[in-house]
């Protein structure tokens, strides 16, 4: 009787894990190289070519500059993003050879660790103690709890550094390309500009309606700020070209 209880209980457990479907969002490190890409992409190419419209430079020297620095860009952020996401594997490497070396040193010590770890949880000795012995039992699962519980450190994904160099590249090029697209089309400078700042202007707030939707913060608060920064250093690019030219 009491074997069949149990195995009932497992399954209306089963079945109620089955029903809930939790909805977590899971794709944030792809999404931050994306922001970061996309809000660079937007505002660098932008400022720049504000500034050499402010110069009265033509609209095919504008374009010309804007490319090469998009492309510029593009490569620079993609290989800091590469070095960032290589240096953030290579520290949990580090940590990952020091505890292990300290569980095979000092095991008493580290499993005093794991119960003053989980007595922050409210736990008391008599239920932590079953899970310390567990984990005592089980190396690479004991290894992994004190990764994540006593370092904070999750195991980053292999392809961890490539994805985030090809993800900002092209979310800056992507991003880049927008405020020059004008200057394809327009060929004065000044009515280019102009077209420039309504379609970068709009989509610094579209982006930023998408990058506050995402992240979980206010959508419309997320998409004023980044179309004021965006607004601030265009200008600031332009005031200082026209300050220059005055000279």
């Amino acid at each position: 009787m009491v074997k069949q209880q149990l195995v009932r209980d497992e399954e209306k457990q089963r079945l109620l894990l089955d029903e809930h479907e939790e909805k977590h969002f899971t794709a944030g490190e792809v999404v931050r190289d994306i922001i970061i890409g996309v809000s660079d992409g937007l505002t660098v190419p932008f400022a720049l070519a504000a500034g050499l419209s402010g110069a009265n430079a033509p609209s095919a020297l504008v374009l010309t500059a804007g490319l090469a620095e998009v492309a510029a860009g593009a490569i620079s952020m993609g290989l800091g993003g590469y070095l960032a996401a290589k240096s953030e594997a290579d520290h949990y490497q580090r940590e990952l050879q020091r505890e292990q070396e300290e569980i095979d040193t000092v095991p008493d010590t580290e499993a005093a660790e794991i119960a003053d770890i989980l007595s922050q949880y409210g736990l008391g000795p008599q239920e932590y103690g079953p899970v310390v012995t567990s984990l005592r039992n089980n190396p690479k699962a004991w290894l992994e709890f004190m990764m994540k519980f006593e370092l904070g450190l999750e195991k980053p994904e292999p392809r961890r550094a490539l994805t985030s160099a090809a993800t900002i590249a092209v979310a800056y090029v992507v991003g880049g390309l927008v405020p020059l697209l004008p200057y394809m089309f327009v060929a004065t400078a000044e009515r280019a500009m102009a077209t420039s700042v309504g379609v970068t202007l709009a989509a610094l707030l579209f982006f930023g309606y998408v990058k506050g939707r995402f992240t979980g913060s206010r959508p419309f608060l997320s998409a004023v700020q980044t179309t004021v920064i965006g607004a601030l250093a265009s200008a600031a690019a332009f005031g200082m070209a026209k300050a220059v030219q005055s000279i």
